[in-house]
């Protein structure tokens, strides 16, 4: 098969080993596995960022200082680290529809996901981050529902978002600043894994964490492909 990345041919090693006991599918080529910065050591952890000198790290303890956002989230936790190679795969994933590429991820998003949260927490639900029923439209797919259908845990799509400027074009402050896009439709009374593409500032994830906790749910964590 074909990198689903650079599309080169990927040949699969065969070996005694291999030839009765089957590998894994590849999906990427080894230079594009390799493009894939995975984060395997966290310093901050509250939102699993991987440089920072502080256990929480400057950003986090500004949310945890500020009374309106005090503990809402109680960890994010990242598959990778944004880098070029990744910034330009989410960006075809996402703004030009190729929907095949989520298969790249899939294998580290399932790994990560059940070393952090299977033990953590085992009666948690997946709650992916929504679109606006106009920028799903213009998309065909919500790539944080993509993610959470690729985990082993029930998923509930329980939010509603209200159309407006995407974040990526936000500056950080306007961000920041920005009233809370969110709607919940029905309450859940368990613990929540909130599910996104990406964690830049923590708003999105936080506004969805809010509207949760005030509805009864008990804790909301937060998994993300990329930090």
């Amino acid at each position: 098969m074909r990198c689903v990345w650079c599309q080169k041919l990927i040949i699969p090693e065969v070996n005694w080993q291999t030839f009765f006991v089957p590998t894994k599918v590849q999906t990427l080529c080894q230079t594009c596995f390799t493009g894939l910065k995975r984060i395997t050591q966290i310093t901050c952890k509250i939102c699993g960022r991987n440089n920072s000198n502080d256990q929480i790290c400057p950003d986090c303890e500004k949310w945890q200082q500020d009374p309106l956002y005090t503990d809402l989230l109680t960890f994010n936790r990242s598959v990778y680290q944004y880098n070029e190679q990744l910034q330009a795969m989410i960006t075809k994933w996402k703004y030009r529809g190729d929907y095949v590429i989520h298969e790249a991820f899939r294998q580290d998003l399932v790994t990560n996901f059940e070393t952090t949260f299977v033990k953590e927490v085992p009666d948690a639900v997946l709650v992916p981050i929504p679109l606006s029923e106009e920028r799903l439209h213009e998309r065909a797919f919500n790539q944080a529902e993509i993610l959470a259908k690729s985990l082993p845990y029930p998923t509930k799509n329980v939010l509603k978002r209200l159309h407006g400027e995407k974040q990526a074009k936000r500056t950080r402050q306007a961000r920041l600043a920005s009233t809370n896009p969110f709607l919940l439709e029905t309450s859940i009374t368990k613990p929540v894994i909130l599910i996104d593409d990406i964690y830049t500032t923590g708003t999105t994830l936080r506004h969805a964490a809010k509207l949760l906790k005030q509805h009864d749910c008990p804790k909301v964590y937060a998994f993300t492909l990329a930090r």
